[in-house]
């Protein structure tokens, strides 16, 4: 079977999407024959296991196209997976499949299409887009693909499609060395892109009500943002008294970013809204309890008793990290290692592939 992905970048900059490739080409690209069509950036993620085509940018349209359907026609591919929303290279590619080459797509939204994100600028730039482009999409879609039972239901209250097939993100689990000592390091650990949506604010504050029980804690904030905002997070922090505690790292990446992970006590993604949270479960891989919000699916944290998962805000994070902060270094050990089978057995990116291979085939079939 030959598959065909569309994603507008690969750059490490542009957030989840990109290591989601990354990370799916890795096994997917070992089950069938997988091309993926981006556009050149400046600081790409390497993806193993497929071919990698450029095609001019958004910006030279008639090019952009030429480009595409050109590719369509020499690898005749079984289907073509469309990654992300509200960007009309996107739903430009996704028409150019099925009407001009006829071929069936699935559409990953990759969260794109939560509320809290439809919410954000609706007026301005969601709906309009919507009456553009996106809303026809959505509904061309042969298959819409959810990452979470939350982000399914979400998906189908929209109202514009019942095709959604569920599939969790993975990690790459066999590569993942877990941490071997749980003793105290006095260190908090917020690893992704920071952005307004990563509720960030909600840690500072939670930080400084606590800043007694954390004297001697470094809270790191590790991930690319713009400039400006992380200056504001930085003020925010001064203004709260606990400036002295937060290390705003930048982006890490390779062997840097599994080393934070394993020496972080516990790590923490006070987020608005995630379809999956690709970071939490790399945080269990690595035997590091975690803490995020039911802006998630990750109810796992307790039901497996491997982290907490909490409601949206700087009380409920508050609450959450006393929590942490009462448990013993015996405790959490067993709950980081509860994390680490919890994701060996759910939340293999090997598991992944097997997943949307079975869904290529069921919708080529259909």
């Amino acid at each position: 079977m030959r598959i065909l992905h569309y994603i507008p970048t690969l750059d490490r900059n542009g957030g989840g999407t990109s290591f989601y490739m990354q990370l799916l080409a890795g096994e997917l690209g070992r089950l069938v024959d997988l091309h993926v069509v981006t556009h050149a950036s400046e600081h790409p993620v390497e993806v193993r296991h497929c071919t990698v085509h450029h095609i001019a940018p958004f910006t030279r349209p008639g090019e952009m196209k030429k480009e595409t359907l050109t590719l369509l026609r020499e690898l005749r591919p079984d289907a073509v997976h469309i990654n992300g929303c509200w960007q009309p290279a996107c739903a430009m590619v996704q028409r150019w499949a099925q009407k001009a080459a006829g071929y069936k797509v699935v559409l990953t939204p990759h969260g794109m299409l939560e509320p809290w994100i439809m919410a954000r600028h609706y007026w301005t730039r969601k709906l309009p887009a919507l009456l553009l482009y996106q809303r026809e999409a959505v509904r061309r879609a042969d298959f819409l693909h959810a990452t979470a039972e939350s982000e399914r239901r979400n998906l189908l209250a929209l109202g514009y499609n019942r095709k959604v097939a569920v599939i969790p993100n993975g990690v790459d689990i066999d590569t993942i060395r877990m941490k071997t000592d749980w003793r105290r390091r006095k260190q908090i650990l917020f690893l992704s892109r920071v952005h307004v949506k990563k509720g960030i604010e909600f840690l500072i504050d939670a930080v400084a009500e606590l800043r007694d029980e954390l004297a001697g804690f470094r809270v790191v904030v590790a991930g690319e943002g713009e400039a400006n905002y992380i200056a504001s997070l930085n003020d925010k922090a001064e203004r709260a008294g606990v400036g002295a505690l937060f290390d705003f790292r930048g982006g890490v990446y390779g062997e840097e970013k599994w080393t934070l992970y394993r020496e972080s006590d516990v790590f923490v993604l006070p987020t608005y809204s995630e379809n999956f949270g690709i970071a939490v479960a790399e945080a269990l891989a690595c035997g590091t309890p975690a803490i995020t919000t039911k802006g998630t699916p990750w109810q796992d944290l307790e039901e497996q008793q491997c982290g907490w998962w909490t409601e949206i805000g700087s009380h409920p994070l508050t609450a959450a990290l006393r929590g942490f902060l009462s448990v013993g270094e015996r405790q959490m050990e067993e709950m980081g290692r509860r994390g680490r089978r919890l994701v060996e057995n759910k939340y293999s990116s090997r598991q992944m592939a097997v997943a949307m291979e079975e869904l290529y085939c069921k919708m080529t079939k259909a």
